[in-house]
């Protein structure tokens, strides 16, 4: 019986495997993605950076503009960049018929969504580390805790977004149509995160709505290591919540998954 559950295990994992090998050599092959995944948000980065180079400290608070927008901004350029290309990576397999023809194979959509999401979450990682060696070693960006929390956090947070762009593409007809999600799914998490106003100063339906948002916790974990030295109950908590939305729509994304044609 162990054997024969053993190998029901490997052939489950065979597919899964195979899913996110394709995926990532997929991505190795295309430049353009790989620069916008690993370079953009370094160089935007870099552009905040000489934004806020100039500006005055304020003597009350003497943390830097740079720090404190830019630490939240590690946590939002990621989320953003793979929402956009997973929901666009998606919704080209559907277009290409690569899709439909794995749903008609036994292969379970959890599996499929998994390999998916897999390999760009590795893309993620890769990103939100190279954001954050630029950031930290280059920049001089500084933060109370650890630059180490901080790339845990700004993965997860990608980890978000590569679920969200997954769940978005079921939606959308083309890729245009996936484009469109930007500004009904992202941007009014980048208005109500905190970064604009604190939350806690935001109208109280929109502090309610902020508090149903995934990219909100995500800056109040960030928050909590730019001023605090250790990591704190706090900081764990708003990660697992960041966490579970990401499996929240992983999973939503398998359920609204189905073919298009007969």
């Amino acid at each position: 019986m162990t054997t024969l559950d053993s190998t029901r295990r490997t052939l489950s994992l065979r597919p899964y495997a195979s899913t996110t090998t394709r995926i990532l050599c997929q991505l190795r092959n295309d430049h353009r993605t790989v620069a916008m995944i690993l370079v953009v948000p370094a160089l935007l980065m870099t552009l905040l950076y000489f934004i806020y180079r100039d500006t005055p400290t304020n003597p009350f608070n003497p943390v830097s503009l740079f720090d404190r927008v830019g630490i939240s901004m590690l946590g939002i350029l990621p989320f953003i960049v793979m929402f956009l290309i997973t929901a666009i990576a998606m919704q080209r397999e559907r277009t290409s018929g690569t899709l439909e023809r794995l749903l008609t194979t036994p292969l379970a959509k959890l599996d499929l969504l998994g390999g998916y999401g897999t390999a760009f979450s590795l893309a993620a990682a890769a990103q939100a580390a190279v954001a954050c060696l630029v950031s930290f070693g280059l920049l001089g960006l500084d933060s109370a805790g650890s630059p180490g929390w901080v790339v845990l956090i700004a993965v997860v947070d990608a980890v978000c977004g590569v679920a969200l762009g997954l769940l978005a593409s079921a939606f959308a007809r083309t890729e245009f149509q996936a484009v469109q999600f930007m500004p009904v799914v992202v941007a009014p998490q980048i208005f109500l995160c905190g970064l604009l106003v604190p939350r806690g100063e935001l109208p109280g339906w929109l502090e309610a709505i902020s508090n149903v948002l995934p990219l909100s916790y995500a800056v109040d974990a960030l928050q909590q290591v730019s001023t605090h030295a250790e990591a704190t109950g706090a900081m764990w908590r708003d990660l697992a919540v960041v966490a579970g939305f990401a499996v929240i729509a992983l999973c939503l994304g398998a359920a609204t998954l189905r073919r298009r044609t007969q």
